[in-house]
């Protein structure tokens, strides 16, 4: 029985992926009606099952914290490429796209990804335990990338309003290129122990705990599908943004609650995925994802739309609001604090579920 199980699982999630792309190539650019809308959701959350299941087996092959890395990258690659191409069509109404969109992910990772794992971990385990070091080293550069490309473009006067002059735009996306690399050297090389699962005692540890390691040949097979089902999350997102626009007209509701919603439906994979890791008491693996996600938001994006910049006219801005950069340095803040110990209870995890509700519940009444 067990294994007649593993057989269907292995078959849905290797067949969801292609539907999803299918579906993708026949209805990219179309007014889609309410029917085919809904298989399309019913689809969308099929290719995220199937993509944290790819993602998972990777992971296993390949170990900790490259599986983490392997996801992190591979949706944001997707998703900059949807971005510029939303840019590049959307004239001057994409301005703001990717302030937003970065924004958006930013708060969703470091707030409710964090926030959800650790009182996933620490509920179930009484306290979540992970490495302050590689932590608290994800966490600076977070903030470093987050406040050269978000926040200073507010207070520059090169040019007028929160607009970055182009050698200020080529300067920060050179410094996330650079940060960026820096960081991943440093988690996959360097001091790879310090983004390693720990034991309760504090020790690192390089067990996954599971039973036996998939060959090579599956995990390249889970690659490639774990790619298809990526372009299909992020490409039927889109698809169905229309009619997410359309419901947020018609309910009165802030243009910037699109993109919230969105950048939740292509945040999902890395969601569950970190979710799991904290219930098998692995948080570390949870913050990793969670912390990778935002630095290859901010790290591959800013960098995208530097280069997009130079063929789009209208112009593009970076700078964020007085109410979204308090919330900011406020999750910076808590953040640093929740990492300092190694070590949280579900009141901190329950901290950064509050300041996620704050941003969602500001997008929709600003």
């Amino acid at each position: 029985m067990i294994a007649q199980l593993r057989r269907l699982a292995a078959r849905w999630t290797a067949l969801v992926p292609l539907l999803a792309v299918v579906l993708l190539v026949l209805t990219w650019g179309r007014d889609l009606p309410g029917g085919i809308v809904g298989a399309i959701t019913v689809v969308l959350a099929g290719a995220v099952l199937a993509a944290v299941h790819h993602a998972e087996v990777v992971a296993h092959r390949v170990g900790e914290p490259f599986g983490s890395l392997v996801l992190a990258v591979a949706v944001t690659v997707i998703e900059v490429a949807l971005i510029v191409t939303l840019m590049i069509d959307g004239g001057d109404k994409s301005a703001t796209l990717a302030r937003d969109t970065v924004f958006a992910a930013v708060m969703i990772t470091c707030n409710g990804i964090v926030g959800l794992s650790l009182l996933v971990g620490a509920l179930r385990h009484r306290t979540a335990v992970f490495n302050p070091e590689g932590t608290g080293a994800a966490l600076a550069t977070v903030a470093t990338l987050a406040t050269l490309s978000l926040v200073l473009p507010t207070f520059t006067t090169s040019k007028p309003g929160p607009e970055f002059s182009t050698v200020q735009l080529t300067f920060a996306a050179v410094s996330s290129l650079i940060l960026y690399g820096l960081f991943v050297a440093t988690q996959t090389v360097r001091h790879r122990d310090y983004f390693l699962p720990v034991a309760r005692q504090g020790d690192a540890t390089g067990d996954d705990r599971h039973a036996e390691a998939p060959s090579s040949r599956t995990a390249l097979i889970s690659l490639g599908l774990l790619g298809l089902a990526l372009v299909g999350v992020v490409g039927l997102a889109k698809g169905v943004s229309p009619t997410i626009e359309s419901g947020v007209e018609a309910a009165g509701l802030h243009h910037a609650v699109v993109g919230v919603i969105i950048a939740l439906l292509v945040l999902l994979p890395e969601t569950i995925a970190a979710v799991r890791a904290a219930r098998r008491d692995q948080v570390q693996i949870s913050m990793n994802l969670a912390l990778g996600s935002a630095m290859a938001s901010i790290g591959l994006t800013i960098p995208a739309v530097a280069l997009a910049s130079l063929w789009l006219s209208g112009p593009l801005v970076l700078g964020l609001g007085n109410t979204h950069m308090v919330l900011l340095a406020l999750t910076v803040v808590v953040s640093a604090l929740t990492v300092v110990p190694g070590r949280a209870t579900p009141l901190q995890g329950g901290v950064h579920l509050v300041l996620l509700a704050a941003y969602l519940e500001l997008a929709i009444n600003p």
